[in-house]
């Protein structure tokens, strides 16, 4: 793999390999990009991708006959970034949310939680409002500085501690992905119960690859369009159901049960919510520097909210009709194909125009994938020299061929699979989060205490020392405070009724990082000097 991409140029001898710029510094010679490079600044430009006679360059020339994106995670020069629309970076998040998968969110509410519907309705405002807050702040980080999320990273966790960051990432990446076309698939069952779950899952994991193999701007383009059928459809379920008459005032309950159930829930929704904060940057990175940050912060915030809010609470209401009874439509629905029976349900009545709206639906999972798989293919450069050095499109398709090998298996267990894998994701994320956000505030005290030019210099970069041991307390926390069926902390048995208690990880694992981090990178800073 490494002499196919252009490393075996050094052999050769006769060829100048001239490919993205790497700084590497225990092999910096003639391989090096200085004659495209702006050395003040570290950025790329575009053009240099094409340079030289090696697999490397060749490739990346085939792509960009074809326009696809060649870029991976080197810096984004200042001419190059022409992407001047705050709708552009509004819509993205509003496609990605207006799904399918949100709606499963909802539902989770009673049909693992057994909440009612008001309580229900808070935790999901609340914990939304909470959760998308991280998201819109890094999403500020793309125009200021014009890297990656995850490359990002290494000024807050250091060149070698970072990777372990990227490899929770990638697998937060694939594991969404799968998990969503899983949900798509139980929608396109609901249609024509005939079509097995595998070919739903082939049929979105092709597609959401055709779109992120082309690139950043095929993606917005996409995201930019893609909301409106779907939101329409949701306001057709919406309506179908109100006029049904079969929603339920499912009444809330009271005592330790019911606060470790709204804790736990919570948790599910902040974890959805925040899932989008290791990609944020990842979103604006063509967007001018002189953006202003409230605008784009206010742009990402009203692109998350509106349709996280919109679609679980949708799921909620729906919801509360499977719970009345055992064998009513909407819970034989549910049993039959999951959410994608219970949708179909509530469309019953409008017919074959009802199935149509279901494939609607199990095609907006495309939309909400895009995000998962390009920023996989970003982070996976992240991890090493070498793999930066194979081109970001290629990534695309090998992580998309993982997801596809994940989903098919496991499409006859999704609700469990849900539900576990949205707390880890909120656990991690809060500790990385906490860690990220002490750092900004504290030590580098804004955007002015950064210096971006670094980003690939490794004796430059922090050591990462505090991050790591504030990573791992961050983990203990999180292990002292998560309720799953498999794990209960022995925090989180006090902060809900008995066996199941209530789920804290995030809220923990944000506490214990934020606090060790600051304890411990002043001494960092002292010894080390970076």
């Amino acid at each position: 793999m490494r002499s196919k991409f252009g490393l075996g140029a050094h052999a050769a001898g006769a060829d100048v390999e001239k490919a993205p710029h790497v700084n590497d510094s225990a092999a910096y010679d003639g391989n090096s990009n200085e004659k495209y490079d702006n050395v003040s600044d570290g950025a790329v430009p575009g053009e240099s991708f094409e340079y030289g006679n090696s697999i490397y360059a060749r490739i990346q020339r085939i792509a960009g006959k074809f326009n696809v994106e060649q870029r991976g995670i080197e810096r984004v020069p200042e001419n190059e970034r022409t992407d001047n629309s705050y709708l552009n970076i509004g819509s993205m998040w509003l496609a990605a949310n207006m799904v399918v998968s949100s709606f499963a969110i909802g539902v989770l509410g009673q049909s693992l939680f057994y909440l009612g519907f008001v309580d229900a309705m808070l935790v999901c405002l609340f914990f939304n409002l909470l959760g998308v807050l991280t998201v819109c702040f890094f999403s500020c980080f793309g125009p200021a500085f014009g890297l990656r999320q995850m490359v990002l990273s290494r000024f807050w966790f250091g060149w070698y501690p970072v990777k372990i960051v990227a490899i929770l990432n990638v697998l937060a990446c694939v594991g969404w992905s799968a998990a969503n076309a899983i949900v798509g698939a139980q929608l396109l069952n609901a249609v024509n119960g005939t079509v097995p779950g595998y070919a739903g899952i082939i049929i979105i994991t092709f597609c959401t690859l055709l779109i992120t193999f082309a690139g950043y701007k095929v993606v917005h383009i996409y995201e930019y369009w893609s909301w409106i059928p779907t939101c329409i459809v949701f306001f057709i379920v919406l309506g179908t159901f109100a006029h049904s008459g079969d929603f339920v005032n499912v009444p809330m309950g009271v005592g330790t049960s019911e606060l470790g159930s709204c804790l736990s829930f919570g948790s599910v929704i902040f974890g959805f919510a925040t899932g989008w904060t290791s990609y944020a940057a990842d979103y604006t990175v063509y967007q001018p520097s002189d953006r202003s940050r409230r605008m784009v912060f206010a742009a990402t915030w009203l692109g998350l909210i509106i349709p996280l809010l919109f679609t679980e609470m949708l799921g909620i209401a729906v919801m509360t009709a499977a719970s009345v009874s055992e064998d009513n439509k909407y819970a034989l629905g549910w049993l039959a194909s999951g959410n994608g029976g219970l949708i179909a349900a509530v469309l019953e009545p409008l017919g074959g125009f009802g199935k149509f709206c279901l494939v609607i639906l199990a095609l907006s999972i495309i939309a909400n994938n895009c995000p998962n798989i390009y920023s996989v293919s970003l982070t996976l450069q992240v991890l090493s020299r070498y793999t930066q050095r194979v081109p970001r499109f290629i990534w695309t398709f090998l992580a998309s061929c993982v997801s596809l090998a994940i989903a098919i298996p496991g499409y006859s267990h999704f609700e469990t699979v849900l539900e576990n894998f949205m707390n880890l994701i909120a656990y991690w994320l809060a500790i990385y989060s906490g860690i990220a956000i002490a750092d900004h505030f504290i030590f580098k005290r804004g955007f002015g205490g950064y210096q971006p030019e670094i980003y690939d210099k490794p004796d430059k970069l922090p050591i990462g020392i505090a991050a790591s041991i504030a990573f791992c307390f961050g983990v203990a926390g999180m292990v002292t405070g998560m309720s799953q069926t498999w794990w209960i902390g022995p925090i989180a048995k006090h902060a809900g009724a008995l066996p199941w208690g209530g789920d804290v990880g995030f809220e923990l694992g944000f506490a214990f990082s934020f606090t060790i981090y600051c304890l411990l990178r002043p001494f960092e800073i002292r010894y080390f000097g970076r």
